[in-house]
């Protein structure tokens, strides 16, 4: 049914269409002028912002990152790989169709194919790339920028996966003179938040070039390459971008790209990228043209890094250093006269950050070499030692004999408290539960108070204490008359030696009396 409107109703109304009457008429009032023309008005605004510094500083940005491509792109390379490999052609045949399979099909012969990324580092056609790009391969293919091919000579490879090797580069070398060539930069003073780009051939568009920044520094974890210490970037990567090129402002090679981080069921990129540093890169890139392959310096040691607890025990404004957990018999470090629970601060000249960076410094160091190494001893005194480089191989990493004195035999007292610890004498039954040998001492735990330090901290019953503040742990006695002097002193940080149950692990461990359950 219908309503008259209410006067309020009408004067809403009359109002509405007196605006908008007003707004379209805004468009046509004096069109030839500058005021109420909103093209010219947008056209001028656009004109004047051309115009500013703001743009201009825009445009050189715009022009230089298309000159630093157009400079770093020819010598980026595209990777083609095959390998023969046997497939028994029975094993499908018969899950599909379950029959007998001809004779003659047996066995088939299947050419495997891949591809990635390369950098040429000289311009005689020696070519820079990731070993998994190229392992296996009985055939290698190069192709540059402007589709010129080569059969390529594998010249030398450091693989990943195992102690020795680790950094999962490789050489090859193609019959070539005259070739464009990235110069190597240094990645050590690359900064966090300084823009790269990547050029590779990710799923086969080659010369592929993506943009970001460095995320961060420093990443590590990857079980598979010992010699890791990624630069991390945003700068796109996918599949096919591995042995790429990572390159800074300058035109300099700063990374060699391998690595992606996914999520789910993603594969592709997501943001997270990894590149070889051109530092590692450029260290071993001599000895893989001249040998094949990388000999590293080996000291002999297990260490583990200076935690914050640690660090503030001894001292230090900051975490630095490398702890030195446990001394190999007939190593090179034990020949120099280090000792374990020495804090290695200096190595060759170069301050020690932490353990990674201790493990890259000594790899680096050539065989032979002697060099001057600067620790830290209990009490606060440091000393200077020489120590002539072993060779890292698989034997010596095998028989580092990382064996702890055998003290004398406990005795059956007890210890309940310190440090949120309840600690009992090793007895040979106690050994036997913890798969301890005969030959070990020290004190067991058998309670942990829950919320200590200690417990936070990993140590569960069954833990072997064999060192407290530097002093070995011989018998329950020696245990108890350190904690009672511990108990009168300002002491706020001991320092553990503990072994785990079942040989899950050895170290030692900082605890934080102030949060002790005492």
């Amino acid at each position: 049914m219908f309503k008259p409107k209410t006067a309020l109703q009408k004067r809403v109304g009359f109002l509405l269409i007196f605006v908008g009457l007003i707004a379209v008429s805004g468009f046509f009032i004096n069109r030839g002028g500058e005021d109420f023309s909103v093209p010219i008005a947008i056209g001028q605004t656009h004109e004047t912002f051309q115009n500013s510094d703001d743009f201009q500083a825009l445009a050189r940005a715009n022009r230089a990152f298309i000159a630093l491509v157009q400079q770093t792109r020819p010598a980026v390379v595209k990777i083609q790989t095959s390998k023969e490999i046997d497939i028994r052609a029975s094993d499908w045949f018969r899950f599909y169709f379950d029959g007998p399979l001809p004779r003659d099909e047996e066995e088939r012969r299947h050419r495997q194919r891949g591809l990635g990324s390369g950098v040429i580092v000289s311009e005689d056609g020696y070519i820079l790339t990731n070993n998994h790009v190229i392992e296996g391969a009985d055939e290698i293919t190069v192709t540059l920028e402007d589709g010129s091919e080569y059969a390529a000579k594998l010249i030398g490879r450091d693989p990943a996966g195992n102690t020795v090797s680790g950094t999962d580069l490789a050489v090859l070398k193609i019959d070539a003179e005259g070739l464009p060539v990235l110069p190597f930069g240094d990645s050590d003073v690359l900064e966090v938040g300084e823009w790269v780009i990547a050029i590779g051939t990710p799923l086969e568009f080659s010369q592929t070039v993506t943009r970001g920044i460095v995320s961060a520094k420093g990443r590590d974890g990857f079980r598979s390459i010992q010699y890791g210490r990624f630069i991390q970037t945003d700068a796109p990567i996918n599949r096919g971008n591995s042995g790429g090129a990572l390159i800074n402002i300058r035109g300099e090679l700063v990374g060699i790209n391998t690595l992606i981080a996914t999520g789910g069921f993603t594969t592709g990129n997501i943001g997270i990228g990894f590149a070889i540093p051109s530092n590692t890169a450029k260290d071993i890139l001599p000895q893989l043209i001249k040998d094949g392959k990388v000999e590293r310096g080996w000291l002999g040691i297990s260490m583990r890094d200076v935690d914050k607890d640690l660090a503030k025990k001894l001292k230090f404004d900051a975490p630095r250093g490398a702890f030195i957990a446990a001394v190999g018999r007939g190593s090179p470090a034990a020949k120099a006269g280090l000792r374990r629970a020495d804090v290695l601060i200096e190595f060759d000249g170069q301050a020690i950050r932490d353990m990674n960076h201790l493990m890259h410094a000594v790899g680096a160091t050539p065989v032979g070499k002697s060099v001057a190494v600067k620790v830290l001893r209990k009490g606060g005194e440091e000393k200077q030692f020489t120590v002539t480089l072993g060779k890292r191989t698989e034997a010596v990493i095998t028989k580092l004999d990382a064996q702890r004195e055998a003290f004398a035999e406990s005795d059956d007292m007890q210890h309940t408290g310190f440090a949120g610890l309840h600690v009992q004498a090793l007895t040979p039954a106690l050994a036997e539960r913890y798969g301890y040998s005969s030959s070990e001492t020290g004190v067991i735990v058998m309670h942990v108070a829950k919320g200590s330090d200690a417990e936070k901290k990993g140590i569960t019953p069954g833990a072997l204490i064999q060192e407290m503040e530097y002093t070995p742990i011989d018998t329950l006695e020696t245990y108890s008359a350190l904690v009672r002097r511990l108990e009168v002193s300002e002491e706020k940080r001991i320092l553990l030696y503990v072994k785990s149950p079942n040989g899950q692990g050895t170290g030692y461990v900082t605890l934080n009396l102030e949060l002790a359950d005492r």
